[in-house]
């Protein structure tokens, strides 16, 4: 019973990856965001405390000697002629993202990086840190127990393991949204939609497929805006929620990314080759050394030399035959071609560069 299940289910698999359309496309709300409903960064200048002798210097951080004197002396402490030498505090920056439409009392995340020369903020807590943003105003208040998710150990020798970064850590649900960001979406007339990969071709598709929904909703201003506007009698935030769900193909144009520095190359669909010939072969110099002792004849007061003796050879591999690309081939043409030579991603990124500069490959190569 159990193997007439398992045929069962594969035949079902089979039968709907046969019956899966070739190109499903993508849906609009993954290529596009909505202008104006983004993420706010905040930061903020705070004080970690509790640290197990790996804060701040406070002779080195002096910023971090004035914190806590400022800070013990809103809170009726005066230590402004003490001789402050305490290294369980240290002065960090305190960084967030403020979600959109985040409602006043409701929690985000927090990073902490140390801003002295602290060793680690394991185990510390941050104290109540405004964060502030780019109009000077305070958005949210953060405070709580940092995680690094790092391990830190020295020995009396000085040698020491460190696994992570123990200087920067994060407080999940670590600050409270105390002002909200005001946007009225839902009142807007019009909405603009901006596409993540700007392309002539794909906006054209957003606004033909959101046209045969919403019949002269829709419009493309360039590569990157689509207008939006609601149709007569409907909201702004239904008419979103539909148009967010429509499937459209995505163009993009023929590009080559090339990592040299880890050795991987990427290829878009839409890479094109003219005619062209490619040939590739590798040469190896080998250098042998192989010093040879020199020994006097008996009783000639000769000394011992060594002389020096050098075998010099290279080899180059043969067996790889030019290999000819036919106008119009595509990536797995190229792809297949360039494996048959039996080439590594190193010698790909030489030969795809040499391509290119014959004026054979049609796409652009960019290199990271």
């Amino acid at each position: 019973m159990l193997r007439t299940f398992v045929r069962t289910a594969l035949a079902a698999l089979a039968l709907g990856l046969a019956c899966a359309p070739a190109h499903a496309g993508s849906r609009i709300k993954d290529i596009v965001d909505v202008e104006g409903v983004r993420e706010n960064q905040l930061v903020g200048y705070g004080i970690v405390v509790g640290l197990n002798g790996t804060g701040d210097s406070l002779r080195n951080s002096p910023f971090t000697k004035q914190s806590l004197e400022a800070m013990l002396e809103r809170l009726g402490v005066n230590t402004r002629d003490a001789n402050l030498n305490t290294k369980n505090a240290a002065a960090v920056m305190v960084t967030a993202e403020l979600p959109a439409f985040a409602a006043a009392g409701s929690r985000i995340d927090v990073s902490v990086s140390a801003l002295g020369d602290a060793k680690s903020l394991l185990g510390g807590t941050l104290l109540v840190t405004p964060l502030m943003g780019a109009d000077g105003q305070a958005y949210a208040v953060g405070q709580g127990t940092v995680q690094t998710g790092s391990v830190s150990a020295s020995g009396a020798s000085g040698s020491s393991v460190t696994k992570g970064v123990p200087t920067a850590g994060r407080i999940a649900s670590g600050a409270t949204v105390e002002r909200e960001v005001q946007f009225a979406l839902a009142s807007l007339p019009e909405v603009r939609l901006t596409l993540r990969n700007p392309d002539f071709t794909t906006a054209r598709h957003i606004a033909d497929a959101v046209n045969a929904r919403f019949p002269g909703s829709a419009a493309a201003q360039n590569p990157t805006i689509v207008a939006l506007r609601a149709p007569a009698g409907a909201d702004m935030i239904s008419f979103l929620t539909a148009v967010e769900q429509l499937n459209v193909e995505v163009d993009a144009p023929a590009k080559v990314v090339i990592d040299e520095v880890n050795g991987v190359v990427v290829m878009g669909e839409n890479v094109r080759l003219s005619k062209v010939a490619i040939a590739q072969g590798n040469l190896t110099i080998s250098v042998q050394e192989t010093p040879q002792i020199s020994q006097p004849a008996p009783f000639s007061q000769g000394q011992t030399a060594v002389a020096p003796r050098s075998d010099v050879s290279f080899s180059e591999e043969t067996g790889r035959q030019m290999m000819v690309i036919q106008s119009g081939a595509s990536l797995s043409t190229l792809v297949d071609g360039l494996n048959k030579l039996g080439v590594t991603p190193r010698d790909m990124i030489s030969i795809l560069q040499a391509v290119k500069a014959a004026g054979a490959l049609q796409a652009d190569i960019e290199v990271m």
